[in-house]
């Protein structure tokens, strides 16, 4: 009869609504909290687009040279943003490695400095310098992230990361630029 409800059946209502949910909960929704959410990437296409489209020669790892289970995460290239003005562009390829460290490969022609600071987040330059395949790479330390950076006319890159230096380091030798 209606009119007749009582706070009784409501609170049973309740009681069978929330037995619901908790079973959809419990057996519909994924919990395996071990799996890492982050996607690996295929970035060989944008690989190809970017040596195509930039004016200066696109950086990423040969294919086998880095330690086993290093995954691609990111990967992006494009025009000008807010920090970098019209006619300058960027090539960004994150990973991550076997132990969960950040490691990215960031290029771009535009101003070095603000670049540089805007990639590595605001890591400071130090006195530290190495060579790698041939190259000088200045040492950079931040409080989030750390990262080896190489400039050539018209082109600064970075490798930078939580990684440590070692992994960095490992990064940038298994680099290869080429324009495309």
């Amino acid at each position: 009869m209606r009119g007749k409800e009582t706070v009784r059946d409501m609170l049973l209502s309740l009681v069978v609504i929330g037995a619901v949910a908790a079973g959809i909960y419990v057996f519909a929704i994924p919990h395996d909290d071990s799996k890492n959410p982050l996607k690996t990437v295929d970035y060989r296409v944008e690989l190809i687009t970017a040596r195509r489209a930039a004016p200066y020669p696109v950086a990423a790892p040969e294919p086998g040279r880095l330690p086993k289970g290093w995954r691609a995460t990111s990967v992006t290239y494009g025009p000008e943003t807010s920090s970098r003005p019209q006619g300058d562009t960027a090539w960004h390829l994150g990973f991550l490695t076997a132990e969960e460290e950040y490691v990215a490969v960031e290029q771009s022609n535009a101003k070095t400095g603000p670049y540089v600071a805007e990639v590595t987040q605001r890591a400071k330059k130090t006195d530290r310098a190495q060579r790698i395949d041939g190259k000088e790479w200045v040492r950079y330390k931040g409080d989030k992230y750390n990262a080896l950076v190489h400039t050539e006319p018209g082109v600064t890159t970075v490798v930078t990361g939580t990684a440590s230096f070692g992994q960095l380091t490992e990064m940038a030798s298994a680099l290869t630029a080429k324009k495309g």
